[in-house]
């Protein structure tokens, strides 16, 4: 069996990124395709969100190595300012300083073939380029976000830096790898000489997590329509299964009351705004069309809620609009699964990204609003997955025409459903096995990278 040496800043107890779990089913899945990984990370100290949810879901007999590293704003700063070099490239720079002697022992002990790094963290792929230059192993380089382009980062002397590492990067890497097609092609044109070394593997959802998600759910149908039967003698004739089954084609979260349309995770005052969707939601109500005994948008974990619920307050929706706190990774499977429908956000200067919340909104099986711009990625993806809603997320108007549609497809029962082949081709483990395939180029006898090269 081959070993891989993972270097990544996120992963648990790390809590509130979903890059956790790109790194985490990873590590998980690899071993099942002959590969046995060992994983290089943070000291949890760097976290301001931890949790131990995701901590039963590392493999017990995988190796984890967690180096010395602090968060220059919480444990650098006096009276909340610190020096600007120390948050260059990201404030977690010092994990570099831990990172690579821990990792030069790891590589010692575990003698892997190949070590792998992944972004949005820059510092991470600092480490990956400093441990491939001085162990001579070869290098696949992962970004699940781009790293300087167009408008970030906004400090120029931040963009320098951010460019400064995707040049090492892209000299030495033996592969690269992206989330997107509109990331793989971005990097092609910027760096032409690596072109045939850039690969796209999508994010995923984890296949065991939602069959866990959904037993809790069954559960939940199973015992309402159980207590439902007992409480009522006219029902007394439905079968317990069988109030189980009606109940599932409306969550018992809903039947009773308004229809969810859930949001999980961050929205941005800039970049993931709500605000063309208030709008269309406050003509919906004027209209008549909408009201609070409907419809309920609950937004999930924003990381923004006084933006959100001000908004919502100054567009006279806040009876149609929830904030909710974040929940336990299970938890928010579980949720999604119990919604009505599921809202995707993605303003049209992340063109190049896909919210990996998105392949979890297909394995929900859920219908699906999308506020994305049609020729971005993320619309491209939920299109060929035959989830037809899709606009803008800046273009009032388009937000307001889909929004009526969508929830009247909704009201009625014809709303779409995600494509079957959609789904299984977003599944982690088929993510994992083109990691592998990936991973086995990377070690084959290959031409020298461009720094290599005399």
């Amino acid at each position: 069996m081959r070993r891989v040496l993972m270097v990544t800043f996120q992963f648990p107890p790390m809590a509130g990124s979903s890059g956790v779990q790109r790194a985490l089913r990873f590590a998980q899945q690899l071993p099942a395709l002959g590969w046995s990984p060992s994983v290089l990370t943070a000291h949890p100290r760097v976290h301001p969100h931890t949790g131990d949810d995701l901590l039963d879901e590392v493999p017990p007999d995988l190796p984890v190595r967690r180096a010395f590293a602090l968060d220059a704003a919480r444990h650098l700063s006096i009276g909340g300012r610190y020096p600007g070099f120390l948050a260059r490239p990201d404030r977690w720079h010092s994990w570099l300083l831990g990172a690579v002697p821990a990792g030069l022992r790891l590589i010692r002990q575990t003698r892997p073939d190949v070590i792998w790094s992944t972004y949005p963290i820059p510092t991470a792929h600092l480490v990956g380029y400093w441990l491939s230059r001085l162990s001579g192993l070869p290098w696949v380089a992962d970004f699940r976000d781009p790293m300087a382009h167009d408008g970030y980062p906004a400090d120029p002397v931040l963009w320098r830096s951010f460019a400064a590492v995707e040049r090492k990067v892209f000299a030495r890497a033996a592969r690269c790898t992206f989330t997107t097609p509109g990331a793989a092609r971005l990097y092609a044109q910027r760096y032409p000489a690596a072109a045939d070394r850039l690969r796209v593997i999508e994010n995923g959802y984890s296949e065991a997590a939602f069959q866990q998600a959904e037993r809790v759910v069954r559960s939940e149908v199973e015992n309402a329509g159980a207590a439902a039967s007992s409480a009522s003698s006219s029902s007394a004739s439905m079968s317990t299964a069988t109030a189980a089954t009606a109940a599932m084609s409306r969550t018992t979260a809903t039947v009773a009351g308004p229809r969810v349309l859930l949001h999980s995770g961050v929205v941005y005052p800039d970049w993931r705004s709500p605000a063309r969707l208030f709008e269309a939601l406050a003509a919906a109500k004027a209209a008549g069309r909408v009201d609070a005994r409907r419809l309920r948008l609950r937004l999930r974990a924003t990381a923004h809620d006084d933006f959100v619920l001000a908004l919502a307050r100054r567009l006279d929706v806040a009876d149609l609009v929830e904030v909710a706190p974040p929940l336990p990774y299970a938890d928010a499977l579980a949720e999604m699964l119990r919604a009505d429908a599921l809202l995707l956000l993605q303003s049209k200067d992340c063109n190049d990204q896909i919210p990996a919340k998105a392949y979890e909104y297909l394995r929900a099986r859920r219908p699906v609003l999308t506020l994305a711009d049609p020729a971005g990625d993320t619309a491209q993806l939920m299109r060929r997955a035959g989830l037809p809603q899709i606009a803008a997320l800046e273009d009032g108007p388009g937000v307001a025409a889909a929004l009526d549609r969508f929830l009247d497809d909704l009201f009625h029962g014809r709303a779409a459903l995600p494509a079957a082949h959609a789904i299984a081709a977003a599944s982690r483990e088929s993510r994992t096995g083109e990691l592998a395939s990936v991973l086995d180029e990377a070690c084959a006898p290959q031409m020298p990278t461009a720094e290599a090269r005399p």
